[in-house]
């Protein structure tokens, strides 16, 4: 039995100044799945991110979250059904704690953050150590993020995309900068929460090892159109994406 759909995306378009940078693109990921969104620089990756998130309005087509219309929904509006996101560059507060960082979050998810200026410290704190431990930072919980390692400054930003109990979770370059133990790592981590807990994953990627040891399913892009979607050896085999993508005589992902 196939997995219940989390988000639609049907017909996305989006131009700037004449030029299409989205043309048409229609997909979905399903529930417990890894969708990893590829294509060469320029190919309109992140502007279809932006478009699901709510930054950006489509000119044409429609987003959906578990059936429910979110097209040109605000950010915030987008979140708070059900959408984390994670970033390219990580976007945690330095000067705080590991656990703060993930404390933060909760009070947003459980609309408190009125307790910022409260007792913050000590809300939600069992919750805040249970994702902790979920991503392997809960020994960590007591240092400031701004003298984590890199990689441990991924863990707590995937801990902090988590308190939202996200039904999707869109990943922008999630390994970014990371060691290549650290990169197979996370992605391994964030493929079993996705499993266990059923959450939706649309991640972008340069390393092709990482897309075709994790991704359940590949969607390529090139100049905003959608040239491929499939299992990674169809799309490794795919001409089209060789062509575009790789140049003749690569072996693309083949190692």
């Amino acid at each position: 039995m196939s997995e219940p759909v989390v988000l639609q995306a049907e017909g996305l378009a989006k131009a700037f100044g004449g030029v299409k940078a989205v043309d048409g693109v229609s997909f979905k990921v399903e529930a417990g799945r890894l969708l990893a969104l590829i294509g060469p620089n320029g190919a309109g990756k992140t502007t279809c991110f932006n478009m699901l998130n709510g930054q950006l309005k489509p000119d044409a087509g429609r987003v959906t979250l578990g059936g429910r219309d979110i097209t040109g929904l605000a950010p915030r509006e987008v979140w708070a059904l059900g959408v984390g996101r994670t970033f390219q560059i990580t976007a945690t507060f330095a000067s705080m704690t590991v656990r703060e960082n993930v404390q933060m979050a909760l009070l947003s998810h459980h609309g408190q953050a009125w307790r910022l200026f409260g007792r913050a410290r000590e809300a939600h704190m069992s919750e805040a150590n249970r994702l902790l431990e979920q991503v392997g930072m809960l020994a960590q919980a007591e240092r400031a993020c701004g003298v984590l390692a890199y990689g441990d400054l991924k863990r707590v930003e995937l801990a902090v995309a988590l308190a939202n109990a996200p039904k999707l979770l869109l990943m922008d370059e999630p390994t970014a900068g990371m060691a290549p133990r650290e990169r197979i790592a996370l992605m391994e981590l964030t493929a079993r929460i996705a499993r266990e807990q059923g959450i939706a994953v649309l991640f972008t990627e340069h390393d092709m090892d990482v897309v075709f040891a994790h991704a359940d399913r590949i969607i390529v892009l090139d100049r905003g159109r959608l040239i491929a979607d499939g299992k990674a050896e169809d799309v490794r085999a795919n001409p089209a994406v060789q062509a575009v993508y790789l140049g003749a005589g690569s072996t693309f992902g083949a190692h």
